[in-house]
């Protein structure tokens, strides 16, 4: 199993994306985001999804030179057109523009349309801890949860993110799917030919499934249950019915090059903490993060992975030969 350092994997995705009708600058965004998830051990978000994205930048199905439109329709409200591109310079575009926006009103929101697929929003939203705000980040995705009950995929696995500072030390930083497990996750156990345990997934009958292929074609299984659907349709109808994008059941998959650009959307709230707060309200994550790190076996979510990401940074990543094969033949 090959090792490659950060530098070298970010050249490997842009490569193949520049081979895939991709720009320059739209190949690097994806090629950070990507690089990142897997160094961050997210590896159903990172280079596994290079050959789709590829494909689909081939088929014309994402436009890989779209370069996403702001628009400043209020005070504190960022309306960004995706333009059927990749999510990435978008999400990019957010982080640059919001918050000054922010810095104006206190609060203000990006909210983002005939987008892609989002990735791991921890990154996203770290990015505003990191200047001082605090972000919470929802996003839609192609149906794959039934509302509780039912058997017909209406939600997406709609992730939720939050980040939020702490003066000097790393940011609080929360990234969950609505399903029990990312979609991502399934994914690559089909692409690896393994199985999936038993309550990620039902099957297209609504049976629980250890089978990645079933589970594909079936439902992913709502983390809390009955909860956690009802959570998906409130980021359905954040990330899409609020800004305009596609609902799950009307996009396209993002696995495959078939048929129209997914379409989703994406809601950034951004904060900042002083303006709500006062000048303690930083020093107030602290305390919080503080007291969870000195609880015996309890950990401040989002270390893990920022750990992961500066061990990377020195040691680089492992990558699969049939991940590098696949991305070669791109």
């Amino acid at each position: 199993m090959p090792n490659l350092s950060l530098d070298a994997a970010q050249s490997l995705v842009i490569d193949a994306m520049l081979r895939a009708r991709t720009g320059q600058a739209q190949a690097a965004s994806v090629a950070r985001a990507l690089v990142a998830a897997e160094a961050s051990g997210q590896g159903g978000h990172g280079l596994r999804r290079v050959p789709a994205y590829a494909g689909q930048a081939k088929a014309g199905k994402t436009d890989g030179f779209a370069v996403p439109v702001a628009e400043h329709a209020r005070a504190g409200v960022l309306r960004i057109d995706a333009r059927d591109g990749f999510a990435y310079p978008a999400l990019d575009l957010a982080v640059a523009e919001l918050p000054a926006l922010v810095r104006e009103a206190g609060v203000a929101l990006a909210a983002i349309r005939n987008s892609h697929h989002a990735g791991v929003m921890a990154l996203t939203v770290e990015r505003f801890a990191e200047a001082g705000l605090v972000a919470l980040m929802v996003a839609n995705a192609p149906a794959a949860m039934a509302p509780w009950g039912g058997l017909t995929p209406m939600f997406g696995t709609n992730p939720i993110a939050f980040a939020a500072p702490v003066g000097e030390g790393d940011p609080v930083v929360v990234d969950l799917s609505l399903s029990k497990v990312a979609r991502g996750k399934v994914m690559a156990a089909r692409q690896k030919g393994v199985a999936i345990p038993e309550g990620w997934a039902l099957d297209k009958e609504g049976r629980p499934t250890t089978d990645a292929e079933a589970a594909m074609a079936g439902t992913m299984v709502p983390s809390g249950d009955a909860k956690g659907a009802a959570l998906a349709m409130m980021v359905e109808m954040l990330a899409a019915g609020l800004t305009g994008a596609n609902y799950a059941t009307q996009a396209s998959s993002l696995f495959d090059d078939q048929g129209p650009p997914p379409g989703l959307g994406h809601l950034i709230i951004a904060i900042d903490p002083a303006a709500v707060g006062g000048a303690g309200a930083v020093a107030r994550f602290a305390a919080m993060a503080e007291m969870i790190a000195a609880e015996p076996g309890a950990r401040v979510p989002g270390r893990r992975g920022l750990a992961a990401r500066r061990r990377a940074a020195a040691e680089g990543i492992e990558v699969e030969d049939e991940v590098l094969a696949a991305i070669a033949a791109v």
